[in-house]
């Protein structure tokens, strides 16, 4: 799914919380302070907005508190993003790469990582990078699961500069819009600066962040 239906004000805020094997290793080195963006967190909760987080496994071993701050807000709906962001596609980015016949358990481990920490727990899963064909979703297909990619891309991995996302985002949002923006502050480091403007812009036209499930509800 790219977006909810087209009609009333809702949208839909999304975070990917990504997380590789060479992330983790530029975090033990010292490389890089944080892949978690705690200001993303703050905004979010001081001004009371929904949003959905899909996590990686590694990630949710890698920041426990952060998940469990996440999952104790009862605005926030928890989703999955694959153990280790690894492409299920060939030529995905640059992205690590597994085989196809791995994915189901990889989904499937990253669901009971993710479990006990309750919470709006949900069904929707996103592939790293989007990448996806008839395979993979075939493989995907016993679990049950959703699979949502976006149709507001904010371009915030490796941004160099605020406004750029702004635009991205409130120039193509519409009712039903679904955004993916990222709270992995070393690879994403103008999201915080970027999501003030971002919800400003959304009052301005009349449209309300709402929870992933709440905006695909009768899609």
């Amino acid at each position: 799914m790219d977006h909810g239906p087209r009609t009333g004000n809702k949208v839909a805020l999304t975070f990917d919380a990504d997380m590789t094997d060479g992330m983790l290793a530029s975090l033990r080195a010292g490389r890089v302070k944080s892949y978690a963006n705690l200001r993303i967190l703050d905004l979010l909760e001081r001004d009371e907005v929904p949003a959905t987080f899909f996590l990686t496994g590694k990630w949710v071993q890698r920041y426990p508190d952060v998940t469990r701050r996440i999952a104790d807000n009862p605005r926030f709906e928890l989703a999955n993003h694959t153990y280790g962001h690894a492409a299920f596609t060939g030529d995905c980015y640059d992205l690590p790469s597994q085989p196809v016949n791995e994915l189901r358990g990889d989904v499937a481990k990253t669901f009971e990582v993710i479990k006990p920490y309750g919470g709006r727990q949900t069904r929707y899963f996103r592939f790293p990078g989007l990448c996806h064909d008839a395979a993979t979703l075939d493989a995907l297909a016993p679990l049950g699961v959703t699979v949502v990619d976006g149709d507001v891309v904010s371009g915030d991995p490796f941004a160099t500069a605020w406004k750029p996302l702004v635009r991205a985002v409130l120039d193509h949002v519409r009712p039903g819009s679904v955004v993916i923006m990222h709270v992995t502050e070393a690879n994403a480091a103008m999201t915080d600066e970027a999501l003030p403007h971002i919800l400003a812009g959304l009052r301005e036209r009349g449209l309300v962040p709402a929870p992933l499930s709440e905006v695909l509800a009768g899609a």
